[in-house]
């Protein structure tokens, strides 16, 4: 009696696997009989185990693998581009309120700062709005009405411990920092 071949496809490979189902139909009475149809048999399971499985595998690992590292590197780009802090948002129709306190300006410039002059403590780049206050929490919003009418300021810096009640405010020309010195303004505070 010849052997039937059956040909089967493994889902996701093109590769064909094919079997001998009488072969496999009988197998406890080959075992039994004859240790040439059992070796036969042996050198079959060999063959599709070494051939047929490993490709079934490496077909569904390296699309995983590709796309996992697909999504990994898109990852890692979005990463780099977020923010280093998120900083809460203030409703600017009133002042939450209105003080009195010194002011300063500082530049980016390593005599007057630490050893990253360009970054911010709240890990933002500094830029014209930024400033930096010890008494106020960080993303706190405020006005300098007498000096910069609506301009809206952001609380994203810390200043020498030492210094209390007192606001720093961020320009990007030492010239314009000297002009404006030190003085006492008023500043209105926004708050959630």
């Amino acid at each position: 009696m010849p052997a039937k071949c059956y040909t089967v496809r493994m889902k996701n490979s093109a590769v064909k696997a094919v079997f001998l189902y009488p072969m496999f139909k009988r197998l406890k009475t080959i075992l039994k009989r004859s240790p040439v149809e059992v070796a036969t048999l042996g050198v079959l399971m060999l063959c599709a185990g070494y051939f047929v499985l490993p490709s079934a595998a490496r077909a569904t690992a390296s699309a995983f693998s590709v796309n996992r590292a697909t999504e990994l590197e898109i990852a890692a780009m979005q990463n780099a581009t977020l923010p280093f802090g998120v900083l809460p948002t203030a409703d600017l129709r009133n002042p939450s309120y209105t003080l009195h306190v010194t002011a300063s300006a500082y530049n980016s410039v390593p005599e007057q700062t630490d050893d990253t002059p360009f970054i911010t403590a709240s890990g933002t780049h500094t830029r014209p709005g930024v400033i930096a206050a010890n008494f106020l929490p960080m993303g706190t919003l405020i006005k300098i009405p007498a000096y910069f009418g609506d301009q809206v300021f952001t609380v994203e810096d810390r200043m020498n411990p030492r210094y209390d009640k007192r606001i720093d405010i961020w320009m990007e020309e030492i010239h314009d920092a000297r002009q404006f010195g030190v003085r006492t303004v008023a500043i209105e505070v926004y708050r959630k």
